[in-house]
């Protein structure tokens, strides 16, 4: 736990607090909204390499299932095929889980940040001693005298839960975000079991993800809420432009493919 929050609980707690004692007016939504695409730059190239990799998978989709059918009763060749089928495309299937597997520990991070570091005493309006132990040398003399106000805009408590407009706004930027990759799915191929049934979970996650988001969104303080709304609409934008410059280009179910001989 103590590399947890040295390396990612400690780090991102000060550079919200940086942000909110620098930015004019002291506004910690503004710092949050700030935190946030400060994140997504840094995630900005991974993110935009799964989306170039979940693309190419679905270019790909009816030759790998023509595939898997004409080896399905043999294991070993399938595997074989598979790994210089995935070679032959430059693809590796699992790279675009690489967000979600480095954004999920962040997102813990952020949770505890907005659960517990934004604590204040309720006469002063100070950060308890508990939370000033986490702040840097020079944040922690400044946030010793400076109070921390957690109405964002004047209306928005980021430090409490149950906040059904941002939760609401989070859910409906993850449906816009699901439905513009389902957008630019390759059409199925005809009488394909397997990909009517992968059509129909990816049809039932564009709407579960954000009832879900929506639900943790609700449950959570609101400063979560509001970064994952910042969070989403900025993988919108960025997905936007790759599909903008990077049209699909789709291999007709049945034609030839040329695939690496195997020994």
């Amino acid at each position: 736990m103590s590399i947890f929050v040295t390396v990612l609980y400690d780090p991102l707690y000060n550079t919200l607090m940086f942000l909110y004692k620098n930015i004019p007016g002291q506004d910690l939504g503004v710092a949050i909204i700030l935190l946030t695409l400060l994140i997504k730059a840094i995630l900005f190239w991974p993110s935009l390499s799964a989306i170039h990799s979940q693309q190419k998978m679905q270019e790909i989709q009816p030759k790998l299932k023509e595939l898997q059918e004409k080896y399905k009763d043999k294991k070993e060749e399938l595997s074989r095929q598979l790994m210089g089928f995935y070679k032959q495309h430059k693809v590796n299937p699992f790279s675009s889980c690489l967000p979600l597997l480095l954004q999920l520990p962040i997102l813990i991070a952020l949770y505890r940040v907005f659960f517990t570091g934004l604590s204040v005493d309720a006469t002063t309006h100070l950060l308890n001693a508990d939370q000033l132990s986490h702040l840097y040398a020079p944040l922690r003399s400044a946030f010793e005298t400076l109070q921390l106000n957690t109405l964002s805009f004047n209306f928005i408590n980021l430090a409490a839960k149950h906040n059904v407009i941002l939760a609401i706004l989070a859910g409906a930027a993850q449906f816009w975000q699901s439905k513009m990759m389902m957008s630019q799915r390759p059409p199925k191929v005809e009488g394909a079991k397997d990909e009517d049934t992968a059509a129909l979970v990816s049809k039932q996650m564009t709407y579960m993800l954000p009832i879900m988001t929506v639900i943790f969104g609700y449950q959570f303080p609101a400063g979560l809420a509001m970064y994952w709304l910042v969070s989403t609409m900025f993988q919108v934008a960025q997905q936007y432009y790759y599909f903008r410059w990077h049209k699909p280009k789709l291999t007709p179910p049945g034609a030839p493919e040329v695939l690496p001989k195997t020994s």
